[in-house]
Formats: structure tokens, sequence, C-alpha cells
């Protein structure tokens, strides 16, 4: 088959505010669950990160098939529930203040040795401002990254393994972020004390199986197709983001639930379904997944799916470079603030 060697290129602007704008005109009641918060998800943190930790200490002299093992079948769970929650407190949506957020996200981090947390917050907002738009969005492949796996099995294998490590190197073409900041830095001090804490107390072993959980939930792994399903042209060729509806949202923080969640950024993880439910006319027509397993698999042997199964666009709209992403947040406060001058 012939191969396919550039990403789909776009002339329009992402198209979630679009529909934001839409869904609220039709249905004025979904305004009542946005700018709320869900604090519920810190208790979910705390559990998270006291099960990894545990099992880093029973797999501490364990031999290395079992530390494998226990974090591909168990550990890579929490881990990317954790990633969830990394995800919630970047949008602000775990508490009302900016800074509680931030320190949640770093507790959440804790467990996957890497300090990750705050970095990501920078550059995830500017993917859900600037989705499709190459210098920005940093949840798009490379080029060079596209070329080099190719479509082949081993390939799309070999990414998923080292997709953290991928994921970090596309930072380095975002120019225009800023990439360290005092939460950073808070951020890369806090993990550093702890991965000295857990090899000084428990030993390499349980440090390696926490960075093994790590690769697991966002790589090589049924989790990992999370990835493909957000907006890998998988299903149709025009729609560029899909959402998952399966059994392990139940686990994972309703996290399938993607075109809710980019119309509608400030609303937190618990009411996503709630989106659906209000306005189904607008996502039921919307194609979407049903099985990570599935999609896996196919993304591994479908030779028509590739990294260059992505939607690109160089127009960015009239967003500006520091916009927080909350459009809807945004059409909300703007609305009332005429009723009230006419009050």
């Amino acid at each position: 088959m012939a191969r396919v060697n550039d990403f789909v290129r776009s002339t329009t602007t992402e198209p979630h505010r679009i529909r934001t704008r839409q869904i609220l005109k039709a249905h004025p009641e979904i305004k009542k669950l946005i700018g709320q918060k869900n604090p519920a998800t810190f208790w979910v943190i705390v559990g998270c990160v006291t099960l990894m930790t545990a099992m880093a200490w029973l797999v501490r002299d364990q031999s290395w098939w079992v530390v494998i093992a226990a974090a591909w079948f168990i550990g890579a769970f929490p881990a990317h529930t954790l990633f969830v929650c990394i995800h919630e407190a970047a949008h602000n949506l775990i508490f009302r203040k900016p800074a509680a957020n931030a320190w949640a996200a770093i507790l959440a981090n804790l467990p996957t040795a890497f300090p990750t947390a705050l970095s990501f917050k920078n550059f995830h907002i500017k993917h859900h401002a600037f989705q499709g738009v190459h210098e920005l969005d940093a949840d798009l492949p490379d080029w060079y990254e596209a070329k080099l796996i190719n479509n082949y099995a081993i390939g799309k294998a070999f990414w998923l393994l080292m997709f953290p490590i991928f994921q970090g190197i596309r930072t380095i073409r975002m120019r225009e972020l800023a990439v360290i900041d005092k939460w950073v830095a808070a951020n890369i001090i806090v993990q550093l004390a702890f991965d000295v804490l857990i090899v000084t107390l428990f030993g390499w072993k349980a440090l390696a199986f926490l960075v093994l959980c790590l690769f697991f939930s966002v790589g090589l792994h049924p989790l990992g197709a999370r990835w493909i399903q957000e907006h890998y042209l998988t299903l149709d060729p025009e729609q560029e983001t899909y959402s998952y509806y399966g059994q392990l949202n139940t686990v994972n923080l309703n996290v399938g639930f993607h075109n809710e969640h980019h119309d509608f950024p400030s609303i937190p993880w618990n009411r996503l379904p709630d989106i659906k439910k209000n306005a189904p006319e607008y996502y039921e027509t919307l194609k979407y997944h049903t099985s990570y397993v599935r999609l896996f698999f196919r993304f591994l042997f479908d030779q028509e799916i590739s990294l260059f199964s992505r939607i690109v666009r160089k127009e960015r709209g009239r967003v500006a470079i520091a916009d927080e992403s909350k459009p809807d947040l945004e059409l909300v406060q703007a609305q009332a603030i005429p009723a009230k001058a006419a009050v």
C-alpha cells in the first residue's frame, strides 16, 4: 500500500469553540455545570499515590519478571488515573485556588518518577487553545517522528513503548511557550526529593517499578490507546476529536469523554457525562470508540493508520498566545455581564 508522508492539512480553525457556542445556545442548562470544582479528586490522588508507593515497597526484593508484570497488569492503572488527575489540576478543576491545584498536581506526580505535572499544564492548555497548530500543540507528533515510526507494527509498538520520551522531545519545538516557571521548579525539587527517598528506603528496583508504571500507563498497553483515540483519524478523515465510551471510564475518571472535554474544558470529570446527556444530538452524531483493546491492536496492525493520521493547521483563529483555554467559562461570564448591566 502507498505510504502517507504528510499530515492532513486544514485551513479552518479548531472545531470545539464553535460547537461550544452552539451547544450553550441550544442547551443553556449546561451553564450550571461550567466552573464547578471536584475536590473529591484530591482523595483519588491520595489513594493512588498510597497504592503505588505500597506496591513499590512490595516489589522491592522481587525478581524482575514480577516487577514488570506488576507494573503492566496493576500499576499502570493507578498511574494512568494519576495522569488524569494531573490533567484535572491543569484545568484548575479540583480546587478553586490555582495554587491548590498546582500542589495537587505535584502530589499526583510523585509515583510516576519524573517531574512532568506542571510542565504538562503549560503545554496542555495550549493544546486546547491551538489544537493542530504544529508549533503550539505538543500533542501533535513531529514530522520526523511520524517519518521514523512509519506505519508498520514494530515501529508503532516502539513508539508506544517510548511515548513519554517522544512527548518530551516534542516540547523543544514550542519556542513561543514558557517552559520554566516557579511551579515547574517546585515540581522538580519535590519530585527529586521523593525519588531519593524511594531509593533510600526501598531501593532502586522500587524506583524502576514506578518508572515502568509510567511508561506502561501511557504507552505499550491498552491504556496507551487513549492517545490514538483522542485525535487520530481512525474512523473519519474529517473528524479530528473522538470520545471513548467504554468500561475503563469508570476507573479512569471519564477520561474518554474527550469531545465533551474539549467543548467544555471548565467542567470537571465527574460531570462530563452530563454534557452528553443534556445535548445528545451533538455527540451521538459523532463517531466514537468503545474499546481500548480493539483500538490498541488496530493501531498496531492497520497500516492505513500512522502518526501522520492527524489534522494540522496554520490558522490560529483570534486566540491570544496567553489564552487559558476557558472558552465555555468566558462565554458564560460575557453573557452574565450585560444581564447585570441591564438590572
